[in-house]
């Protein structure tokens, strides 16, 4: 697997939780309206000169309506003189995934994966706009619901007339623990000097299920993530494990503590 660089593209407590509401607010907006979020992941890191623009627009999809947007930090540019703090072989190892999945001869940063199906350089602001409008007119849909009750995570996933059984294949369902907003004081490397603020950082990512067109439910104890540093579990649905996203739905952490 080859790392690739691209160049640099300049674009011409309490606070955290509140992003975390926002996040998991406008995912569930989106299946009130009868559609599922468009799910964004930008594989970046600290160490990369040209991911601190990425990392800005980022932030503000993670404030648009109908968008799931997450920022994966990757490992493999901790080489360049700064270990990235927030980074994790999970993340790593799902771009990985995605290269292999796309016939990608190689990774780079920043790259923005629009709902499993489209890469883009992720400064490229036009080019990652009309990536997601062009998955909010992609009817598909599988339902996904999320709830606690009684010490545990609901996870629901169910047919839909938009997505057919036996026309998806298998499809792996990801469950994502991801943290509001964290602020880096980088202090050397290509970005040494800088104060990057990342929001809806992925820090834990595993499979937990698989849908094959019925309907699942899945019941997690309570006990087994509320110790994962984070403000919102999200759950994607998503063919052939790095195919397309064909459902996804986000939970606050003061929902799923309390067990509301």
């Amino acid at each position: 697997m080859t790392f690739v660089r691209r160049p640099i593209l300049r674009p011409a407590g309490l606070a955290a939780l509140a992003l975390a509401l926002g996040l998991a607010l406008g995912a569930s907006a989106a299946l009130a309206a009868g559609k599922r979020p468009v799910v964004v992941e930008l594989f970046t890191s600290q160490g990369c000169s040209s991911c601190p623009p990425a990392d800005a627009l980022l932030g503000q999809l993670a404030d648009r309506p109908g968008v799931l947007a997450l920022t994966l930090p990757i490992t493999y540019w901790d080489m360049l003189g700064w270990k990235d703090t927030l980074a994790s072989d999970a993340n790593t190892a799902r771009q990985k995934g995605y290269a292999e999945a796309m016939g990608k001869g190689g990774v780079y940063t920043p790259q923005m994966i629009v709902d499993g199906v489209t890469d883009v350089v992720g400064s490229r602001e036009p080019q990652v706009m009309a990536a997601i409008a062009a998955r909010e007119s992609d009817a598909a849909a599988v339902p996904v619901a999320l709830s606690v009750t009684g010490g545990q995570l609901h996870v629901t996933v169910g047919p839909d007339d938009a997505v057919k059984p036996g026309k998806t294949g298998d499809a792996t369902i990801w469950m994502f623990h991801v943290l509001g907003k964290a602020t880096v004081a980088i202090k050397s490397g290509e970005n040494g000097g800088r104060t990057v603020t990342y929001r809806n950082v992925v820090r834990d990512v595993r499979a937990i299920g698989m849908w094959k067109g019925q309907p699942v439910s899945l019941d997690l104890p309570r006990e087994s993530f509320t110790h994962m540093p984070d403000d919102i579990v999200a759950v994607v649905v998503q063919q052939d494990n790095y195919g397309r996203i064909l459902g996804a739905a986000a939970i606050a952490r003061p929902d799923y503590v309390a067990g509301r």
